[in-house]
């Protein structure tokens, strides 16, 4: 692969780093303390020491740096410019249910722009990474997005509205949705991790992936993964990503715009 910069260095360390101990929970999970943050929402002791250790190797290796985390939130470093972006367990469902299909997700923002990015499944030992303007690789290996051009023999994939997440009314919304994509699709897939879900849009194994309800260190790893393997990135309406804008629909480049008036029509 291109030559790694020193900041995806650190990051790719402190994953391998934290999945040491994350490996050892997963394999006793039924042994681990459980709780919710909401209706069907988890967290675990594996999070928050996963989180922990992401941390700790970070700021080690960066000590001016700030972060955005799931678990601690905003935490203000003294270089305001640049911060990491972190989700020390995506498919934390899948994770406590014994479901080998989770990743932690670290990005860094730079002046507001994400540069790089990592997504690494320590389960199957993938890892995903990218950094501005030199591509995206899996295992030292460049990967882009698929080149097909027709709905009908596209796999989409989304994340399904659980309890606790969205109104009714949205719900309802998601499941027109569902209805117009699979009228015109190969198929849907929901494996219960966005990070993951954009990895592999960014490696060809999806043709594209949309969600509502996703908060910025869901996706934030996952968009520049996506882009650096060719792929086009926005909100459902098509407007230019905003991390915080909840919404993520993301495809190659001649099922985009197909797959978002699919649910745009959807939707009215």
């Amino acid at each position: 692969m291109a030559l790694r910069s020193p900041n995806l260095n650190v990051m790719i360390r402190a994953a391998r780093e934290a999945s040491i101990k994350l490996k050892r929970d997963y394999g006793e999970v039924d042994q681990l303390q459980v709780s919710k943050k909401g209706p069907a929402d988890y967290v675990t002791a594996a999070d928050i020491r996963t989180e922990k250790i992401l941390r700790g190797e970070l700021t080690k290796a960066r000590p001016d740096y700030g972060f955005l985390m799931e678990e601690a939130g905003v935490v203000e470093g003294t270089d305001p410019d640049r911060r990491w972006i972190i989700d020390p367990i995506d498919g934390t469902t899948n994770f406590v249910h014994g479901i080998a299909h989770f990743a932690m997700s670290i990005a860094l923002q730079e002046h507001g722009r994400i540069t790089a990015g990592i997504v690494f499944n320590p389960i199957s030992e993938e890892l995903f990474c990218a950094e501005l303007g030199q591509g995206a690789y899996l295992n030292d290996r460049r990967i882009r997005v698929s080149s097909r051009g027709a709905m009908d023999n596209a796999v989409f994939a989304t994340g399904i509205p659980f309890m606790g997440r969205g109104s009714e009314g949205e719900h309802q919304t998601f499941l027109k949705e569902i209805g117009a994509v699979m009228a015109v699709s190969s198929g849907i897939r929901r494996f219960g991790s966005a990070a993951l879900d954009l990895a592999f849009v960014a490696a060809g194994r999806y043709d594209g992936f949309w969600e509502t309800g996703l908060q910025p260190w869901d996706i934030a790893a996952g968009v520049i993964l996506v882009r650096e393997a060719g792929g086009l990135v926005t909100d459902i309406q098509g407007r230019d990503l905003r991390l915080e804008a909840g919404s993520i629909l993301t495809a190659n480049r001649n099922l985009h715009q197909p797959l978002g008036q699919t649910l745009r029509q959807a939707r009215k």
